[in-house]
Protein backbone atom coordinates (compact mmCIF):
# COMPACT_ATOMS: atom_id res chain seq x y z
CA UNK A 1 0.00 0.00 0.00
CA UNK A 2 3.09 2.32 0.61
CA UNK A 3 3.85 2.35 -2.92
CA UNK A 4 0.48 2.81 -4.41
CA UNK A 5 0.60 6.43 -3.71
CA UNK A 6 4.17 7.24 -5.77
CA UNK A 7 2.81 5.44 -7.98
CA UNK A 8 -0.65 6.73 -9.41
CA UNK A 9 0.79 10.56 -8.40
CA UNK A 10 3.79 9.29 -10.81
CA UNK A 11 1.42 8.32 -13.48
CA UNK A 12 -0.57 11.30 -13.07
CA UNK A 13 2.60 13.79 -13.60
CA UNK A 14 3.09 11.49 -16.59
CA UNK A 15 -0.03 11.86 -18.18
CA UNK A 16 -0.68 15.37 -17.42
CA UNK A 17 3.07 16.55 -18.86
CA UNK A 18 3.04 14.14 -21.95
CA UNK A 19 1.42 16.58 -23.66
CA UNK A 20 3.17 19.22 -23.21
CA UNK A 21 6.33 17.56 -24.09
CA UNK A 22 5.41 15.85 -27.20
CA UNK A 23 4.52 19.90 -28.32
CA UNK A 24 7.30 21.52 -27.48
CA UNK A 25 9.31 21.40 -30.72
CA UNK A 26 7.72 22.67 -34.12
CA UNK A 27 4.92 21.85 -36.15
CA UNK A 28 5.61 18.78 -38.25
CA UNK A 29 4.84 19.01 -41.99
CA UNK A 30 4.79 20.97 -45.12
CA UNK A 31 5.56 25.05 -44.21
CA UNK A 32 5.03 27.83 -46.76
CA UNK A 33 6.09 31.10 -46.24
CA UNK A 34 7.68 34.83 -46.94
CA UNK A 35 9.74 37.14 -45.35
CA UNK A 36 11.28 40.58 -46.00
CA UNK A 37 14.80 42.15 -44.78
CA UNK A 38 17.46 43.64 -45.68
CA UNK A 39 20.59 42.77 -48.16
CA UNK A 40 24.08 44.20 -48.06
CA UNK A 41 26.66 43.34 -50.99
CA UNK A 42 29.99 44.33 -50.99
CA UNK A 43 32.86 43.91 -53.82
CA UNK A 44 34.51 45.26 -56.60
CA UNK A 45 34.28 45.95 -60.21
CA UNK A 46 37.59 46.71 -61.53
CA UNK A 47 39.11 49.12 -59.43
CA UNK A 48 35.93 50.88 -58.40
CA UNK A 49 34.51 49.38 -54.72
CA UNK A 50 30.95 49.33 -53.85
CA UNK A 51 29.22 48.52 -50.51
CA UNK A 52 25.32 47.88 -51.31
CA UNK A 53 22.61 47.80 -49.23
CA UNK A 54 18.65 47.44 -49.74
CA UNK A 55 15.74 46.12 -49.15
CA UNK A 56 14.62 42.36 -50.03
CA UNK A 57 12.13 39.41 -50.03
CA UNK A 58 12.24 35.60 -49.88
CA UNK A 59 9.22 33.03 -50.42
CA UNK A 60 9.92 29.85 -48.85
CA UNK A 61 8.86 26.14 -48.93
CA UNK A 62 10.08 23.61 -46.21
CA UNK A 63 9.13 20.25 -45.10
CA UNK A 64 10.04 19.83 -40.45
CA UNK A 65 10.05 16.54 -40.41
CA UNK A 66 9.24 16.59 -36.34
CA UNK A 67 11.22 13.39 -35.35
CA UNK A 68 12.13 13.97 -31.81
CA UNK A 69 10.21 16.60 -29.12
CA UNK A 70 12.50 19.63 -28.92
CA UNK A 71 14.69 19.24 -31.36
CA UNK A 72 13.75 20.39 -35.02
CA UNK A 73 15.05 18.87 -37.92
CA UNK A 74 13.73 20.52 -41.60
CA UNK A 75 14.88 20.63 -45.35
CA UNK A 76 13.90 24.66 -46.78
CA UNK A 77 14.04 25.89 -50.19
CA UNK A 78 14.18 29.76 -50.38
CA UNK A 79 13.52 32.09 -53.66
CA UNK A 80 15.99 35.13 -52.46
CA UNK A 81 15.53 39.00 -54.26
CA UNK A 82 18.06 40.81 -52.22
CA UNK A 83 16.56 43.66 -54.57
CA UNK A 84 17.69 46.57 -56.78
CA UNK A 85 20.28 49.14 -55.85
CA UNK A 86 21.36 51.86 -58.10
CA UNK A 87 24.36 54.22 -56.93
CA UNK A 88 25.85 56.83 -59.74
CA UNK A 89 25.85 54.99 -62.67
CA UNK A 90 26.03 51.15 -61.27
CA UNK A 91 22.92 49.52 -60.95
CA UNK A 92 22.97 46.22 -59.32
CA UNK A 93 20.46 43.08 -58.28
CA UNK A 94 20.58 39.68 -57.28
CA UNK A 95 18.48 36.97 -56.75
CA UNK A 96 19.15 33.34 -55.92
CA UNK A 97 17.11 29.73 -55.37
CA UNK A 98 18.59 28.32 -51.91
CA UNK A 99 18.47 25.16 -50.62
CA UNK A 100 18.72 24.21 -46.88
CA UNK A 101 19.24 21.82 -43.57
CA UNK A 102 17.93 22.99 -40.84
CA UNK A 103 18.69 22.03 -37.35
CA UNK A 104 17.13 23.55 -34.98
CA UNK A 105 16.13 23.32 -30.39
CA UNK A 106 12.67 24.31 -29.07
CA UNK A 107 12.08 25.90 -25.86
CA UNK A 108 8.18 25.90 -25.70
CA UNK A 109 6.80 28.17 -28.29
CA UNK A 110 10.39 29.81 -28.73
CA UNK A 111 13.17 28.20 -30.80
CA UNK A 112 16.47 28.62 -31.79
CA UNK A 113 18.09 27.47 -35.41
CA UNK A 114 20.72 27.27 -37.77
CA UNK A 115 21.28 26.44 -41.09
CA UNK A 116 23.34 25.24 -43.93
CA UNK A 117 23.02 24.92 -47.70
CA UNK A 118 23.84 26.20 -51.17
CA UNK A 119 22.69 29.25 -53.50
CA UNK A 120 22.32 29.06 -57.27
CA UNK A 121 22.79 33.03 -57.71
CA UNK A 122 22.23 35.28 -60.27
CA UNK A 123 23.62 39.30 -60.50
CA UNK A 124 23.10 42.12 -63.21
CA UNK A 125 24.98 44.36 -63.04
CA UNK A 126 24.99 48.07 -65.30
CA UNK A 127 27.19 50.61 -65.73
CA UNK A 128 26.15 53.29 -67.79
CA UNK A 129 25.00 50.54 -71.52
CA UNK A 130 27.37 48.48 -70.47
CA UNK A 131 25.40 45.43 -68.85
CA UNK A 132 26.91 41.81 -67.41
CA UNK A 133 25.59 39.12 -66.16
CA UNK A 134 27.49 36.79 -63.57
CA UNK A 135 25.96 33.60 -61.90
CA UNK A 136 27.18 30.86 -59.56
CA UNK A 137 26.67 28.21 -56.63
CA UNK A 138 28.24 28.85 -53.32
CA UNK A 139 27.24 27.95 -49.64
CA UNK A 140 25.13 29.87 -47.66
CA UNK A 141 24.64 29.47 -43.93
CA UNK A 142 22.09 31.20 -41.75
CA UNK A 143 20.85 31.49 -38.02
CA UNK A 144 17.62 32.74 -36.21
CA UNK A 145 15.38 32.47 -33.87
CA UNK A 146 11.28 31.27 -34.24
CA UNK A 147 8.27 32.06 -32.33
CA UNK A 148 5.65 29.51 -33.33
CA UNK A 149 1.52 29.72 -31.94
CA UNK A 150 0.16 26.78 -33.24
CA UNK A 151 0.42 26.25 -36.89
CA UNK A 152 2.05 30.29 -37.22
CA UNK A 153 5.65 31.27 -36.90
CA UNK A 154 7.51 33.89 -36.90
CA UNK A 155 10.80 34.11 -37.18
CA UNK A 156 14.11 36.49 -37.43
CA UNK A 157 16.77 35.45 -39.03
CA UNK A 158 20.71 36.06 -40.12
CA UNK A 159 21.90 34.23 -43.27
CA UNK A 160 25.38 35.03 -44.75
CA UNK A 161 26.36 33.50 -48.53
CA UNK A 162 30.06 32.81 -49.01
CA UNK A 163 30.13 33.67 -52.57
CA UNK A 164 33.49 33.98 -53.95
CA UNK A 165 32.75 37.05 -56.18
CA UNK A 166 31.97 39.59 -53.88
CA UNK A 167 33.58 40.37 -50.31
CA UNK A 168 30.73 40.36 -48.23
CA UNK A 169 26.70 38.97 -49.42
CA UNK A 170 24.41 38.88 -46.27
CA UNK A 171 20.46 39.08 -45.37
CA UNK A 172 18.84 39.90 -42.19
CA UNK A 173 14.77 38.97 -41.98
CA UNK A 174 11.88 38.49 -40.83
CA UNK A 175 9.55 36.02 -41.86
CA UNK A 176 6.28 34.87 -41.23
CA UNK A 177 5.73 30.86 -41.69
CA UNK A 178 2.15 28.82 -41.82
CA UNK A 179 2.67 24.88 -41.34
CA UNK A 180 0.01 22.65 -43.22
Amino acid sequence: MKLTYPIILSLTISLLTFPLASHAGAESGVYLGAGIGNSTIDGAIGDDTFDLDTNGYKLILGYNFGIVPLIDLAIEGAYVDMGDEKVGDLTFSQTSFNGFGLLGFSFGPVGLFAKAGVAAWDTERQIGNLKTTLSGTDPVYGIGARVQIFKVSGRIEYEYYDQSDFDDVYMTSISLLYTF
